[in-house]
């Protein structure tokens, strides 16, 4: 029998959600047409977090995922940002957690490749140890989040979950599993978002000019969902 699916006990916020998705369409980070995902399926629906790249959009974006996992009530003294989107999603949290929660919380990212002058090595910023979140756009394989697993493992440190901007909720190539629940099955964390394809839908229904979407996404999502 297959193993349970850890599930985070933590339901997005129904506000932070709203002004997220608006926070994301006005940013141009949210798209609405025909795009072709990794998997070679065409979603009515894009979401890219490079699209956030000014100083007030990357505060606006640190504040929706400090409020999350601040709402959440997950146990956890440090961020992991893994290379290369994580690091400004981690420093931008962090910010963001000492000015709106006075919690003054330590980050580390990694490099691509090792440095061998100056401090040397992959890692830089604080050492890992505690409970370490991992922070990330998106999951699509899980392979940003294995890579910062594998850190956190060697280290004096334990993985206390993982968020994400945007959870799709749709199947994982072939698994019935979303990659999100893949994740949560194989390290037993919960996996936090700040907003899910269920909170999409919600977003277009009460969006009048959004709504001639919805149909091609409750299609994509009855053939692809989770």
């Amino acid at each position: 029998m297959a193993a349970p699916i850890p599930r985070s006990e933590h339901t997005p916020d129904e506000a932070t959600c709203q002004a997220f998705l608006r926070f994301a369409l006005a940013a141009d980070v949210l798209r609405f047409g025909q795009f072709q995902t990794k998997a070679g399926r065409l979603s009515p629906y894009f979401f890219n977090a490079g699209q956030f790249y000014t100083g007030g959009q990357l505060a606006q974006l640190g504040g929706f995922y400090a409020d999350t996992l601040v709402q959440s009530g997950l146990a956890f003294d440090m961020l992991f940002g893994p290379a290369y989107k994580g690091i400004p999603l981690a420093t931008a949290t962090a910010t963001a957690l000492a000015l709106r929660h006075q919690r003054d919380i330590p980050i580390a990212y990694n490099r691509k490749e090792a440095k061998d002058h100056g401090e040397g090595g992959n890692l830089i910023g604080a050492p890992l140890q505690g409970r370490v979140v991992i922070i990330d756009d998106v999951i699509s394989a899980g392979t940003s989040v294995q890579e910062s697993v594998n850190w956190i493992r060697q280290s004096p440190a334990q993985l206390a979950g993982v968020i994400i901007a945007l959870d799709r909720q749709e199947q994982s190539g072939s698994s019935p599993l979303s990659a999100v629940q893949s994740v949560q099955q194989e390290l037993g964390v919960p996996v936090l978002a700040i907003a899910r394809l269920a909170d999409l839908l919600h977003f277009i229904e009460a969006s009048p000019a959004l709504q001639p979407h919805l149909s091609a996404i409750l299609a994509y999502k009855q053939r692809y969902g989770a």
